[in-house]
């Protein structure tokens, strides 16, 4: 059995789902694109190619392994996109929480039944329907849950709303001794340099007081001040629109003081580096143009 554990987002890992890249099918047509970076590639002709992505996730594997996490993958779902794990499921404590994705990823969730079925049944739930949340939404820091959310009106017009108050609550009720505070995200459906698509595309904390933000993925600036306020404006990494555009808060802690980032984000990764932490470099780029990364696509199932 698989005794899950996640109560943060830098203790030492010890097992992971990581997705994959392998069989993930034509370029998605316009219409299809879930989110609007995807869809300005798709129209530019640079959507990523299979083969490119199957390398660097395997890239991101071999780091795993080198610091002897347990790295589950899915099972290979022919034609079918299963790189961004955080989506389908995640955990808070020792319980696993099926999201409510759309649902014509529904099968992404059948293609990891072999790790489900080494958790305790009890401690596999799923939401009621009319509850939306996805992983990339959901952080915990301390005695916090982070939830990004979007409380505009027409929440049901946009692809790019994942998470809705109903699934704030929900989380609230089933975790009471936690503080859940959730962020009104911005969401855009054509501009991804306007769009929050999770709470972890302007924001995440590193090692144990730190974070990256992006002030202007919030929708109000008290939810921006929150997080300074909690943080101290000293120990958090501002990134501009062009940073939150390439996923700069989406890098991935393997402890709190190893962190796996994109070989690109120069800025970020020297300020890693210069706060003493361990930066391990990957290329990422590719996986990238589909507006997610490194977080994204793993999903914790044990830390320390």
């Amino acid at each position: 059995m698989l005794k899950l554990n996640i109560n943060n987002e830098t203790s030492r890992l010890r097992a992971v789902v990581l997705g994959a890249a392998i069989s993930n099918g034509p370029t998605p047509k316009i219409e299809n694109a879930y989110d609007p970076k995807s869809l300005e590639h798709i129209k530019a002709g640079t959507y990523p190619i299979e083969e490119d992505m199957v390398l660097e996730m395997e890239a991101v594997a071999k780091i795993l392994e080198k610091y002897d996490v347990k790295v589950f993958r899915p099972d290979q779902v022919k034609d079918y996109n299963q790189i961004f794990a955080r989506d389908i499921a995640f955990v808070i404590d020792d319980v696993f929480i099926k999201a409510n994705i759309l649902p014509d990823r529904e099968k992404e969730l059948d293609a990891i039944k072999c790790v489900i079925d080494q958790i305790d049944p009890e401690k596999v739930i799923r939401p009621p329907k009319e509850v939306h949340i996805e992983g990339g939404d959901v952080m915990l820091w301390k005695d916090y849950i982070f939830i990004g959310t979007y409380k505009g009106s027409d929440y049901s017009d946009y692809i790019t709303a994942r998470t809705n108050l109903e699934g704030v609550n929900y989380i609230r009720e089933l975790f009471p001794n936690k503080i859940v505070k959730e962020f009104d995200l911005v969401k855009s459906r054509i501009e991804p340099r306007d769009n929050a698509l999770h709470l972890d595309c302007c924001f995440q904390p590193v090692g144990k007081d730190k974070g990256i933000i992006y002030k202007s993925g919030f929708r109000e600036e008290s939810d921006y001040m929150y997080l300074v306020d909690l943080f101290g404006k000293e120990n958090l990494f501002h990134i501009t629109r062009e940073e939150m555009y390439h996923m700069n808060s989406n890098v991935f802690s393997i402890s709190e003081n190893v962190v796996i980032s994109e070989q690109n984000f120069t800025r970020l990764n020297t300020w890693l580096r210069d706060h003493g932490f361990t930066v391990e470099e990957v290329p990422y780029a590719e996986i990238a143009k589909q507006e997610g990364l490194l977080r994204c696509s793993t999903m914790p199932l044990i830390r320390d």
